[in-house]
């Protein structure tokens, strides 16, 4: 185990002894202690230099001024007591807080800077900030909290020494570095690591970050290993557990892929690999707005990593803000003309996704264009055609989709659609077929097979299909109420009646669905449940007083001088034993086929650029999933 691990773990050990008020107390000056106490003469001492201050720097607000000065006198005082002569003295004639940015440097080593912040507050919301600067001034920052509201009059001070961090594991935030006490690290390891730097001494000054202009976005992969690395311990740590959190991502486990490329970017928060690495890891557990940020920060170091804007692109349009998605995939295109073919796919889905439909069908043309082996493009071309009734265009492109990918079943399915549409219906259920062939698991393609099926009168496999639907999707409405009405030609009565029900279950505000098995309880003469959902669908909906089917019923059950009708709603009715043209039930009345469109898919699919790979390569589960 590495001793920043088990120092963390030492942390959390010390939280829990924290929350009970166990504290390891020593007042031996020099040995490790996590409370100390000030008080008495040395408290004195504190109290008169920063009385001194105010007066020597005439604040506008003297209390306050006190205040800030004994925060810092006090967390020093209890650095000085701990560290003893490892450190160097502070010099209370002169230092307000720190000369310079910098509290305390090593006797040993002057060049190497140690910050301290104090704090009052409860240990569980207390949090601690540095600037930029002291960031780069430090190899160390300590941080103290104060038990006791510091006041001129308090008379005793429990301090404890909360933990301390490397300045080069703080990731800033404009400019500044905010921390909580999980954040930090054991301070009974701080001399051991202070002595490391001594003998490492450059393991935590600026040398041993990485620059900027030697990191290349794209250079290093999370599908290779990286084995170059500095010759300090940093920066080796922090690329093993690069390395280590790109295996967890190749396999697909991305949430333990991001707490290593976490570790990574607290040793090196300028790791820009790990970034890109942690950024496509929280798109594939569709964290996108951490995915967004982990995206920005790597804009800001390179502005001019197309590959970014796209995975960004992506990540926007997921939380469909498809306008920024726009911009992104725009600023792809010119960054790097000779490259964007997934940018003008990019910018196309997010064009089509906002009825944009010819500007989209002319960037996948250009997509193409650039490479006409990405079948994506072609699919999504005939999407956008079969968008503004292009239905042949669109069969075409599915059809060249089909040609670079023969397994895609959305191409398929797609044309199957697109042929059902022209009265293709031979060649829809070929399609339907061929997608369920290929993945048998998707329920619009059964459902959509289902309806096919029913309309060219196979009502028995129509009713296979819907059965097929609802093993995969239980909670489809839709699919229920197909079947009732197969089940209803049919002569099963009484399974309509159970298909309309469950569908009612799934969907309580289908005024359709009351209708029609208002018919069915008329066929079986239930007509006080067929008059009870005859009620019920018109008040879901009024405009279906004025349907054909609503008429036809409204005749067989509300006969003129028959009926006693009470507020709308109230019915008693007498049907007389040689009514007429009773069975008048239509399935047309249904809402049919509402799923055979492909326009309400998820929007929440994309190819996300890899760090080092330049092909087309798809990242979510597979195109089926659109």
């Amino acid at each position: 185990m590495d001793c920043i691990t088990l120092l963390r773990a030492q942390q959390f050990d010390f939280l829990q002894r924290l929350k009970s008020g166990c504290l390891l107390n020593c007042n031996i000056e020099g040995q490790h202690s996590e409370l100390t106490v000030i008080s008495g003469e040395n408290l004195d001492q504190l109290r008169d230099f920063c009385w001194e201050m105010v007066r020597k720097y005439r604040s506008n607000d003297p209390k306050n001024c006190f205040i800030n000065n004994m925060k810092g006198k006090l967390a020093e005082e209890v650095i000085k007591t701990r560290l003893s002569d490892f450190v160097t003295e502070v010099d209370y004639e002169t230092r307000i807080n720190g000369d310079g940015k910098i509290d305390f440097t090593l006797t040993a080593d002057s060049s190497i800077g140690i910050q301290v912040k104090a704090r009052y507050g409860s240990f569980d919301t207390v949090k601690w900030s540095i600037s930029k600067e002291e960031v780069n001034k430090n190899a160390i920052l300590i941080c103290i909290l104060i038990q006791e509201k510091v006041s001129e009059a308090q008379s005793v001070y429990n301090l404890i020494v909360a933990g301390f961090i490397p300045t080069n594991m703080i990731v800033l935030k404009d400019d500044k570095g905010v921390l909580d006490i999980e954040n930090l690290m054991y301070s009974g390891g701080l001399r051991s690591y202070l002595e490391n730097l001594i003998v490492y001494p450059k393991n935590a000054k600026t040398e041993e970050k990485v620059k900027f202009s030697s990191i290349q976005v794209g250079k290093n992969s999370c599908s290779e290993p990286v084995n170059n690395y500095a010759g300090n311990q940093f920066a080796k740590l922090a690329l093993e557990y690069f390395n280590l959190a790109n295996s967890y991502y190749k396999q697909n486990q991305y949430e333990s892929a991001v707490t290593y490329y976490n570790q990574v970017l607290e040793l090196n928060p300028y790791f820009v690999d790990a970034y890109f690495g942690r950024g496509i890891s929280f798109y594939a557990i569709k964290e996108y707005q951490k995915a967004i940020q982990d995206f920005n920060t790597i804009i800001l170091i390179n502005p001019d990593e197309y590959k970014v804007y796209n995975n960004r692109g992506l990540a926007l349009f997921a939380i469909n803000d498809i306008n920024e998605a726009i911009q992104d995939f725009t600023n792809s295109i010119s960054i790097l003309t000779n490259h964007t073919g997934l940018a003008y796919y990019y910018r196309g889905v997010a064009s089509n996704a906002v009825g944009k439909f010819q500007q989209a069908i002319e960037d996948y043309t250009q997509s193409i264009t650039i490479n006409p082996n990405f079948d994506m493009s072609y699919l999504e071309r005939g999407i956008a055609r079969s968008s503004i009734r292009d239905r042949q265009g669109a069969i075409n492109d599915y059809t060249e989709a089909i040609k670079i990918n023969s397994k895609c079943d959305i191409a398929y399915f797609l044309r199957g659609v697109n042929y059902f549409k022209i009265g293709h219906k031979a060649e829809a259920i070929r399609d339907y077929t061929q997608a369920i062939n290929i993945n048998d698991k998707n329920d619009e393609y059964y459902l959509n097979r289902g309806y096919t099926r029913y309309s060219i009168g196979d009502k028995k496999g129509s009713i296979e299909d819907y059965t097929h639907t609802i093993s995969i999707n239980p909670n489809l409405a839709v699919a229920f109420t197909k079947r009732a009405t197969a089940r209803y030609k049919l002569g099963d009565i009484k399974g309509a009646i159970k298909d309309y029900t469950s569908g009612i279950k799934i969907n309580p505000k289908d005024s359709i669905t009351y209708l029609n098995r208002s018919f069915c309880y008329y066929k079986i003469g239930d007509t006080k449940l067929a008059i009870n959902d005859y009620n019920q669908a018109l008040n879901l909906s009024s405009k279906l007083a004025t349907s054909r089917q609503t008429y036809k019923l409204r005749k067989l059950l509300f006969l003129s001088n028959k009926l006693q009708l009470v507020n709308n709603t109230n019915l008693e009715l007498i049907i007389l034993p040689n009514d007429e043209n009773e069975d008048e039930y239509d399935d047309s009345s249904l809402d049919i086929n509402n799923y055979s469109e492909y326009q309400d898919r998820q929007l929440d699919y994309g190819y996300l650029e890899d760090l080092d790979n330049d092909d087309y390569y798809y990242y979510f589960k597979g195109c089926c999933d659109f």
